[in-house]
């Protein structure tokens, strides 16, 4: 006989509201066959719903094309950011601002298929708090990526609580409680794929392949990449400064040994101290590591310098359209930290014991 208690929880999900979240960087062309798309497969749940589309400074026409689609579907609202503020703000702007029960983070470029969305609900209607798609595969990937892939992934994992999951992406559906986690967390330094994990929650995989991009081109480069896990490495891992306190510790070792090595030689065999070659190169060696060494603590240092400026993650301009009613609740979370000129009397997003008239 089905529980009572899961059986209204299920109900009141069915019931409830859904915010579809779309980072976009130069997305014209896709969020042009996207949105409708996606239109189709939202009213298909039977949920209200809303799609927020972060347009984070495109230097295409994006700005003119969501213009436009916001009028024309119902539902839709476009946020324009000042600048370029980088997919992690995009993000947390879209979190910030979305109001559904469930909120789906889902690519612009099509490679985020929309006919998983009913998949993930079901298991969120189950249950699950997180439920977000894994590649099945990454066989149409570079080697050298693929390589790179894991050993970011073992690292950043290497003794931490929580283990971020190698395969997963952005691609993901959040529940209320785990949303309104997400914006307490204060950094400026936002690693998404690192703090969906560090919230915790119950969460399910679901084996997914990314699709062809249909136009366009990636905006991560090696270049971009090696930043990205730079960045998360410092933000959830401190073992880079314990092997550097490690190498440290054995090459003092090593001097030392060495040290007496060359006196007890000069005392007993009379040996004498020779050898420059062997002084530069040791100085060359220690003066690599001392520079490697406080690169690695720079690197912290600077995050360190980042989030005491305390400026804002995201800056938005402009809007487009609207979504989901905002709600009164009696609870007010604090915010992850982003600025909006289009109400500059409120902060955005708005609290949720906040109601524009």
């Amino acid at each position: 006989m089905p529980n009572k208690a899961s059986t209204s929880a299920d109900s009141s999900k069915s019931a409830g509201t859904l915010s579809c979240v779309i980072p976009a960087y130069n997305e014209a062309d896709n969020l042009a066959r996207l949105l409708p798309m996606l239109h189709d497969e939202l009213d298909r749940t039977g949920m209200a719903w809303e799609i927020i589309v972060v347009n984070d400074g495109s230097r295409d026409h994006t700005f003119d094309t969501l213009a436009s689609l916001s009028e024309q579907i119902r539902g839709v609202r476009a946020v324009h950011f000042s600048r370029n503020f980088g997919k992690e703000a995009a993000i947390t702007a879209g979190i910030d601002m979305a109001h559904g029960d469930a909120v789906i983070i889902m690519d612009a470029d099509l490679q985020h298929s929309p006919s998983l969305i009913p998949v993930m609900l079901q298991h969120w209607r189950e249950g699950a708090e997180v439920v977000y798609a894994i590649r099945s595969h990454r066989e149409d990937e570079k080697p050298l990526k693929q390589i790179g892939t894991r050993l970011f992934y073992r690292a950043v994992n290497r003794g931490a609580r929580f283990g971020i999951p190698p395969d997963a992406g952005d691609f993901r559906l959040m529940d209320r409680k785990v949303v309104l986690a997400l914006r307490r967390l204060p950094e400026r330094n936002r690693f998404m794929k690192g703090l969906y994990a560090w919230a915790g929650f119950r969460t399910v995989a679901i084996p997914y392949q990314p699709l062809t991009r249909e136009s366009g081109l990636s905006h991560f480069n090696a270049i971009k990449l090696l930043h990205f896990a730079i960045d998360g490495m410092t933000a959830f891992t401190t073992w880079p400064l314990r092997v550097v306190t490690l190498i440290g510790l054995l090459a003092a070792v090593v001097a030392f040994l060495y040290g007496s090595w060359v006196v007890l030689s000069y005392f007993i065999w009379g040996n004498h101290v020779s050898g420059w070659s062997t002084l530069i190169v040791c100085i060359l060696l220690f003066s690599g590591l001392q520079m490697m060494s406080l690169g690695v603590m720079g690197e912290y240092i600077a995050r360190i310098f980042e989030e005491v400026k305390r400026r804002p993650v995201y800056i938005v301009s402009e809007e487009h359209g609207s979504g989901l009613p905002r709600k009164r609740r009696n609870t007010l979370y604090p915010l992850s930290g982003g600025a909006n000129t289009v109400h500059p009397d409120l902060p955005d997003p708005l609290p949720d014991d906040v109601t524009l008239q």
